[in-house]
């Protein structure tokens, strides 16, 4: 892990470019916001190799559901109650 750095929210408009550079050094760059930390810039690691997105599975992430059948059918599941 490289160093941390840590800059305002006001910093990453006005001092993008310094940031970035830092980022590319290696360094770890924390941005904050009214003093707490809010978001961190690190360094883009590349991956080797692709994700592997299961087949069988017709939504995946957050929307993967052991019994869909469908996604169309399941937001429609979904939708179903909202102007009843």
């Amino acid at each position: 892990m490289g160093k941390i750095m840590e800059a305002t929210a006001k910093d990453l408009r006005t001092h993008s470019e310094e940031l970035l550079d830092a980022v590319a050094g290696g360094e770890d760059v924390t941005i904050t916001y009214r003093g707490k930390p809010w978001a961190k810039l690190v360094p883009y690691i590349q991956q080797d190799k692709p994700l592997e997105i299961k087949e069988e599975t017709p939504a995946f992430g957050l929307w993967a559901v052991d019994d869909m059948d469908s996604v169309e059918g399941h937001m429609q599941n979904l939708r179903k109650n909202r102007f009843a």
